[in-house]
């Protein structure tokens, strides 16, 4: 892990700081044919730089050089092995990059840079090394077939693939899907969010440098009527793997249903539950997976925990540790590594988490600018703030009497992500694990398992597939089933 320097030394690596500014095509940068658009850093509302942003025409440039260097084969049917090796070389090109990247990052998002430092980039960098690493360890099948014939289930990339980011998690959104995709032997396209568009532009190309061939990997800056909607609807790409709001993420199914049934995989958006039980331990450690889960990333983040559903005979206790937790969040300057909650994205989004701060709350309930204090309500299952998915540092607390309660008030919300339950007692955590209908279920803890295992949702959380795991490799590629007939012809016509 990079050492974390001081405020100071950060903001002169900003003051030399040279951003990447045009569209990344077929191998070089070179400017988008859209309107320019300017991209800003959230703590100060100030220009970091003007990105040439892309629209249909770049879309129709940048499929076509996927197209071609997929069916040439310069990436496709290279051996695994040999994907593998120039992936584990990008990785190391990110390690030595990874403090300017954290300071890109950073500064694009207003995260705070002691996470971009110790979370964002570690953890984009181990992504694309485990999807690397498993590229040559992933077997083909085959099938009982019987003596006279060998069925043989093999593996092929889909094609051409178009990844369409976030903008609370950038980097590491990007290597969720160009890791798998990549090790898979997919062209891939990636159209980060407007708001966030430098790191995925400079980890294209230092992947050029690593020696990925033109057109493997590409990035259209721009915004989702002019690259998101003419990727989604493009007749040439083949897959669409998408991370956002639940909202757009339905219109990438009726953009497939309108033009090549092109495979759809979307994570979407959480109304995450914490269920603490009367019988939780250590209220303590319970606070500090609670106060996390809510605040980490300013609450912009799909799987944050934004309900607390706790037992009364527990409440009162853990609410003191939880609020005591909280006072000791420090809001301020991104760039400052103290910071633990920095801005949140643009004006528009910190005006609608803003107009959830209603009633008394019990700690918070205030905004400075682009900066909003995390803040705790006591609220009634139904409440606006119980149900919206608010992406913004706002933690609901409902009480519940029983454990039959908690799991039906868990479960009363249309979306399925994540959960997290607190007991003492084993039986009823891996009862709860199974009652809450959520993709991932941890147990006196918060978290989103690891790189090994499949992350995504339930209802309408998720659609199509899982990032991460052997699962997430799985999702971009064509399973083909080859037959071949052993029988001697000369025995009679047997082949079907």
């Amino acid at each position: 892990m990079t050492e974390l320097l001081s405020h100071a030394e950060y903001k002169a690596i900003v003051a030399d700081l040279d951003p990447p500014r045009a569209a990344f095509i077929d191998g070089k940068f070179q400017a988008g044919r859209g309107v320019s658009m300017p991209t800003v850093n959230p703590a100060t509302g100030e220009v970091i730089c003007e990105i040439a942003a892309c629209n249909t025409e770049d879309v129709d440039l940048a499929v076509s050089r996927a197209r071609s260097a997929f069916d040439e084969g310069h990436w496709s049917k290279l051996h695994p092995s040999e994907r593998k090796a120039m992936l584990v070389k990008l990785c190391k090109l990110i390690t030595r990059n990874q403090r300017e990247l954290a300071v890109m990052e950073s500064l694009d998002s207003g995260k705070p840079i002691l996470d971009c430092v110790t979370i964002d980039v570690p953890e984009t960098i181990s992504t694309i090394l485990w999807h690397a690493e498993a590229a040559d360890k992933i077997y083909d099948q085959t099938a009982p077939a019987g003596d006279d014939a060998i069925a043989m289930i093999v593996r092929e990339p889909i094609g051409v693939v178009a990844a369409v980011l976030p903008w609370n998690f950038p980097l590491m959104m990007l290597a969720w899907k160009i890791g798998p995709a990549l090790a898979a032997g997919c062209s891939v396209i990636v159209k980060p969010a407007e708001q966030t568009s430098l790191t995925a532009l400079r980890i294209a190309e230092l992947a050029m440098e690593a020696g990925l061939p033109r057109g493997v990997l590409q990035v259209l800056p721009g915004d989702g009527p002019s690259v998101g909607e003419p990727l989604g609807l493009h007749m040439d790409v083949d897959m669409v793997t998408f991370t956002g709001s639940t909202q757009t993420g339905k219109r990438f199914l009726r953009y497939a249903a309108d033009s090549n049934l092109k495979k759809v995989v979307l994570e979407c958006g959480g109304k995450n539950p914490a269920v603490v039980l009367d019988d939780a331990e250590n209220l303590d450690a319970v606070a500090g997976h609670v106060v996390n889960a809510a605040f980490w990333n300013m609450g912009e983040n799909c799987s944050a925990t934004s309900r607390l559903i706790v037992q009364s005979g527990v409440k009162n206790a853990l609410m003191d540790r939880i609020v005591a937790r909280t006072r000791e969040m420090r809001v301020g300057d991104p760039m400052d590594p103290a910071t633990h909650i920095g801005a949140l994205i643009d004006a528009d989004h910190c005006a609608k988490v803003a107009s959830y701060l209603t009633g008394e709350a019990i700690i918070g309930g205030t905004t400075d600018g682009p900066y909003v204090y995390p803040t705790i309500y006591d609220v009634k299952q139904g409440d606006a703030k119980a149900t919206d998915e608010i992406f913004g540092p706002v933690l609901s607390v409902i009480e519940v009497a029983s454990y039959d309660e908690a799991i039906s008030v868990a479960n009363d919300t249309d979306y399925g992500l994540a959960a997290s339950v607190f007991t003492a007692n084993g039986r009823r955590a891996i009862r709860a694990a199974r009652d809450i209908k959520a993709g991932t279920v941890t147990v006196n803890c918060y978290g989103e398992g690891d790189l090994s295992t499949p992350f995504g949702g339930y209802k309408q959380s998720g659609f199509g597939g899982r990032d991460n795991g052997v699962h997430a490799h799985d999702q971009y590629t064509e399973l083909k089933t080859i037959w071949i007939d052993l029988t001697d012809p000369a025995e009679g016509d047997n082949v079907s």
